[in-house]
């Protein structure tokens, strides 16, 4: 889809300060916090504002539909579809949990996001070697009451047709209990697909699916529930399946 010239100038003359400036002001505000605060409770305060401050700029509007989730303190695993690198600010700003991302190790070191991200309890994994180190990662989240964020599709759609979701997660989910929430995202890539720099206004829905309880499966059924929840979040995606 061509563009006209004018989102060129909106992009490098604006948006990037803009998002820039926020990322630098709440990164050090959340890297300040977390000498005083293990939990990273005013961390992820600061990853909301960020998050919402940059759907504005963009001229996002996000609508949250369906929130029956277990109790707030009840730590759960949302899984969603990836179309757009604005998944991650549009969930953040749009679900009402303490949240942490699991992320390749490597965005540790990028400065602030990642600083943030080491700092504030999201689970950073060598994905050639992640080791036991998840599983204990995953225990230390569960104590905190934060909640997981995953995109088993590991990479983002350029169709708008949702990937084979990799059991990882999922085998994570049963061995630690938790229950799944799938979510569905419909219209993120309008806003900046795959392969884009510039971004678009557009409106964007968060579907919030029922809970999925993973006490009591195996080991072995991590498969079949990863293509269980993602026919369920497909369900709400036009032309998902």
């Amino acid at each position: 889809m061509s563009l006209p010239p004018w989102h060129w100038w909106r992009t490098v003359f604006f948006l990037i300060p803009a998002i820039a400036v926020y990322t630098i002001v709440l990164g050090l505000a959340s890297l300040v916090s977390s000498l005083v605060d293990s939990r990273g409770v005013f961390a992820h305060r600061c990853a909301q504002w960020w998050a919402r401050l940059i759907l504005a700029t963009t001229g996002v509007r996000t609508e949250r539909r369906g929130a029956n989730l277990p109790p707030e303190h009840e730590s759960v695993i949302f899984v969603a579809n990836h179309s757009s690198i604005y998944d991650i600010p549009i969930l953040f700003a749009t679900l009402p949990r303490q949240l942490r991302i699991i992320a390749k190790a490597a965005l540790g070191y990028v400065p602030f996001i990642g600083w943030h991200l080491r700092r504030t309890g999201h689970l950073l994994v060598d994905r050639d070697n992640p080791g036991a180190s998840v599983f204990k990662r995953m225990q230390r989240m569960v104590r905190q009451g934060a909640s997981l964020v995953v995109f088993p599709e590991a990479s983002r759609t350029s169709d708008g047709r949702l990937k084979k979701f990799k059991g990882g997660i999922f085998l994570l989910a049963i061995e630690n209990g938790l229950p799944l929430v799938p979510v569905s995202i419909v219209g993120s890539r309008l806003v900046m697909p795959k392969g884009r720099l510039m971004t678009c206004p557009a409106s964007v829905y968060v579907t919030i699916h029922d809970p999925i309880q993973t006490v009591g499966l195996r080991r072995e059924d991590a498969r079949a529930l990863a293509d269980r929840v993602r026919e369920i979040v497909a369900s709400a995606v036009p032309g998902g399946r």
